[in-house]
């Protein structure tokens, strides 16, 4: 039992220096440092101990020197930081308990001192698995909901087609599609993607798009009048074909580029003149624009989650000592699923 006030060791994943390629574990190091399980006074922070950390593929872009992104980079040598399920140890923020639990940013470490509250949201403890905060009720569940109804306004009956299908954010986006009366068909990396696709998240059809030697022929093949929309989660080839493909008034909500190798070296994209032809609309966005709208957002899910209509798959790491090695299976398409690493389980 740790005692308030006593000085403990700290593990931590540090960031060790930027980098412009897809992250290796190499980039990151365990540390083991000392910290006060107590928050100074008059400090106005609070102490937390972390209990499920979240890998995302947008902290790949953190790696590298500041590129005019909409995030600051991680700083060389601190640990990195990510969105996270936490537990208050002590408190000198009268807004937060001891025993308080919340979701927001944090250290990837066992023990953070909290000195800024944005995005920090108090989680009232019910059936919903904890985890599920940085999953389905975190960034990534609210990303899916914000890009395809804010993004893509969708109709009833419309065709949607969803990339990276299995991934965190498109699980939800083709679960949301299918609620809406949509035909929903998405794309994965492995047969045992397509199949969790199609048998557990409810998709009308999915394709191994390794399998697949021309997309645009396989994009036809399952969407022979066109797709209406599309949410783009790995741009790349996949989008050149989904540009030849959509409907007039088509519309593309750019959530993610997973696809590219470099994120400073652009490359030109082909298929552009579809915007006109066909008076595509390819709108990017960040979820933070749509922050106004996450109470009907957590209404409308955990509604769902709770009468079965809505499945969350997670892929679950163990100890902190996992996170690297999880953090950069992201980029290969190890995960199965939400990637979540649990440090301790309260």
């Amino acid at each position: 039992m740790k005692m308030e006030g006593e000085t403990v060791d700290n593990k931590q994943v540090i960031f060790k220096g930027f980098i412009d390629r897809i992250p290796r574990e190499t980039d990151m190091e365990l540390k083991i440092g000392k910290i006060e399980l107590k928050a100074p006074k008059g400090s106005g922070a609070f102490l937390v101990k972390n209990l499920y950390l979240s890998c995302d593929p947008y902290m790949r872009g953190r790696m590298r020197e500041y590129y005019d992104s909409y995030i600051p980079p991680f700083v060389p040598g601190q640990a990195i930081q990510g969105f996270g399920v936490s537990k208050v140890v002590d408190s000198d923020d009268p807004d937060f308990k001891p025993g308080d639990l919340v979701s927001g940013l944090t250290g990837w470490e066992e023990f953070s001192l909290m000195r800024k509250h944005e995005q920090l949201r108090r989680i009232q403890q019910d059936d919903t698995p904890l985890s599920y905060h940085v999953g389905l009720l975190g960034m990534a569940g609210f990303t899916a909901y914000a890009g395809f109804y804010e993004v893509c306004s969708p109709e009833i009956g419309e065709n949607v087609f969803v990339s990276a299908a299995s991934g965190a954010v498109g699980q939800l986006v083709g679960q949301l599609a299918k609620l809406h009366g949509c035909y929903v068909v998405g794309s994965a990396g492995t047969s045992q993607k397509v199949d969790i696709l199609k048998n557990k998240l409810g998709f009308d059809q999915a394709f191994n798009y390794k399998k697949e030697p021309d997309l645009n022929a396989a994009l036809k093949r399952y969407f022979p009048e066109g797709i209406d929309i599309y949410y783009d989660n790995v741009g790349g080839d996949m989008l050149e074909a989904a540009l030849l493909n959509m409907r007039i008034h088509g519309r593309i909500a750019v959530c993610g580029m997973v696809s590219s190798t470099s994120l400073s070296v652009s490359k030109g994209i082909h298929n552009l003149f579809s915007l006109i032809a066909k008076r595509i609309r390819m709108q990017g966005f960040l979820q933070s624009d749509y922050l106004h709208l996450y109470p009907r957002f957590f209404e409308n899910v955990v509604s769902n989650y709770k009468q079965g209509k809505i499945v969350y798959i997670e892929d679950m790491s163990e100890g902190l000592e996992s996170a690297p090695a999880a953090l950069v299976g992201l980029f290969s398409g190890k995960n199965v699923g939400k990637r979540v690493i649990c440090v301790a389980r309260e």
